[in-house]
């Protein structure tokens, strides 16, 4: 729980900046000021490790990389810190050399990076003046850099439409360029770096190649390469990528939520990897915030992990035995300086089942007599839950041991005779964005929230999503899919018929029609505006439809010059 002091006295929960890495086959993740780190053995279930020494202020945008038999680690709030190591991360006895690594401006937002040889370097930079730089640092001595920095690259808006700032890139503020990591693929180096700002749905990462890992760098012309415009939870930039224990890669990402203060996020992850034919890379976002196999369960296409299980419970009838909250919710806002959207008001039971975090429930009663009631209007088969609560008005701060959630969900055939079907009543772990995966599935129409207890003196909810498949078809492919480049190449018009009985469409596209790798999905209306464009390539695009029941086959190909 994070606080903004200087007004208002505002708490929020905030995860970003996420650094994984794969230490003697156990996954370690580091994120922007948390008092510690994560470890985990399946990138499911991560346990936090709060260790001997530590940065006193948290660690800012932190960089972690294998050297040897150590992790290495650069993360000081003050951008003018040492590099730090452990041989044992599950203690986190952490020795410093005391080296103050003393580049021009300060180390923004780090990447530590051991090539092949054991050279070591650095990358970094958060800015939206100055280019990602770079420089070897001596590991014998110290870690003290060997020289002066390389500029690398900077942002070039005016050709790349996805870099422009604003929610979907539709602000004149000079964009972000943030978050380095370095990856090698072969004989190729991959520098991603995060754009154009980390509050806005359309926060990315893209990356420049190299046969070096100073340069010089190409622009990647398939870019950006994670990117989620749309969906309940939206962004995914400054991230990092990671191979597991099944050489397959995963790419974790900064999201955004941006109620509370405009740095309130959240961490994605995704499938990634590297095409075979050309290398292009990818990281597939697709229905990226339903569920998906996690790396211990083998798929035929590591590229597509996702289950099937689709959203029932999107804009369905819902009901609450809890009075109307009516008031204003206690935020930094800086909407009226182009740097957040604006607040969404009130706080109706409607914005349980909206698909936008940003929006949320509040119950004026926090006791075990509370519930939520959803009607999925037709009897599914449902197999997952998840609850994603707010900190609306919240008061605490730091990362008290006794957070908690309590409740129990419930389901009905005709909403007078109910089942238990998870119960966690006697929870005792934090579960910001609990996700329950039951053990077989439950068929039901009626799904209901019965509320324990919560930590937070307020009981408030931005999303009850409940997950599964539908008994009925599957919608059809949209017709009469057009592309349409308009005279500023950044942008191209994507129109097509509406689909009758559809929740929603996915649009892909790519610079190759075998690899349409980037994708955003919509709700409800047709028609959407990508201003994600880079100006020099021509693109493929191909759309399809989804609903509870299930997707579309995919319309053919439209290209646009």
């Amino acid at each position: 729980m994070s606080h903004y002091r200087a007004k208002n006295n505002v708490s929020y929960r905030s995860g970003a900046d996420p650094a994984v890495i794969n230490f003697k086959g156990k996954y370690y993740m580091f994120v922007t000021r948390s008092h510690g780190y994560w470890s985990s053995n399946d990138m499911s279930n991560w346990t936090f490790v709060r260790p001997q020494s530590w940065y006193f202020n948290g660690c800012n945008a932190p960089a972690a990389a294998v050297k040897d038999d150590k992790i290495i680690l650069m993360g000081d709030p003050s951008g003018r810190g040492a590099v730090i190591e452990t041989k044992n991360p599950e203690i986190g006895n952490w020795k410093t050399n005391f080296a103050v690594i003393n580049v021009r401006g300060g180390v923004q937002d780090p990447n530590l990076f051991v090539d092949d040889d054991g050279k070591v370097y650095l990358f970094e930079e958060s800015s939206n003046k100055w280019p990602i730089r770079g420089v070897e640092l001596d590991a014998n001595n110290y870690y003290i850099p060997k020289g002066e920095q390389t500029d690398l690259f900077n942002l070039q808006p005016e050709k790349h439409g996805w870099e422009r700032f604003g929610q979907d890139h539709h602000s004149d503020l000079k964009p972000f360029i943030e978050g380095p990591w370095m990856m090698k693929h072969n004989d190729t180096y991959y520098l991603e770096y995060g754009a154009p700002g980390t509050q806005w749905n359309v926060y990315a990462d893209g990356v420049y190649t190299s046969k070096n890992p100073l340069g010089p760098f190409e622009y990647a012309p398939y870019n950006p390469i994670s990117y989620k415009p749309g969906g309940f939870l939206k962004g995914s930039g400054h991230g990092s990528t990671v191979k597991d224990n099944n050489g397959n890669y995963w790419h974790f990402a900064t999201m955004a939520i941006s109620v509370n203060y405009k740095f309130e996020r959240r961490l994605g992850m995704y499938p990634a990897g590297f095409e075979p034919e050309d290398g292009q890379m990818y990281v597939n976002t697709a229905y990226g915030d339903y569920p998906h196999y996690l790396p211990e369960t083998k798929v035929e296409n590591h590229k597509n992990r996702f289950t099937g299980w689709m959203l029932l419970s999107y804009d369905k009838p819902v009901k609450t035995n809890s009075p109307l909250v009516e008031g204003s919710p206690n935020v930094v806002d800086e909407s009226d300086q182009g740097y957040m959207q604006e607040q969404i008001t009130g706080f109706g039971i409607g914005r349980i089942n909206d698909e936008e975090i940003r929006s949320y429930w509040v119950s004026k009663a926090n006791n075990d007599s509370i519930y939520v009631e959803i009607d999925l209007e037709n009897t599914c088969d449902v197999r997952a839950v998840q609850i994603n609560f707010q900190d609306y008005k919240s008061t605490i701060f730091g990362r008290p041991d006794n957070l908690r959630q309590q409740f129990r969900i419930t389901s009905s055939l005709d909403g007078k005779s109910w089942k238990t079907i998870s119960d966690y009543s006697k929870n005792q772990r934090d579960m910001p964005h609990g996700y329950i995966e039951l053990d077989s599935p439950a068929t039901a129409r009626y799904i209901r929230y019965e509320h324990v207890y919560c930590s937070n003196k307020h009981l408030a909810i931005s999303e009850l999503r409940v997950f599964g498949n539908g008994k009925g078809k599957a919608p059809r492919t949209p017709k009469n899919f057009e592309v349409a480049r308009q005279e500023d190449r950044r942008n191209v018009n994507l129109t097509w018929g509406e689909v009758k009985g559809a929740t929603g469409y996915v649009v892909y596209w790519g610079i190759h029609p075998k690899k349409l790798n980037l994708s955003a999905q919509i709700y409800d209306f047709p028609n959407y505006e990508l201003r994600a464009l880079n100006t020099e390539q021509k693109y493929y695009f191909q759309i399809e439809a989804f609903n509870e029941n299930g997707i579309s086959k995919r319309s053919e190909i439209r290209s646009a010059e």
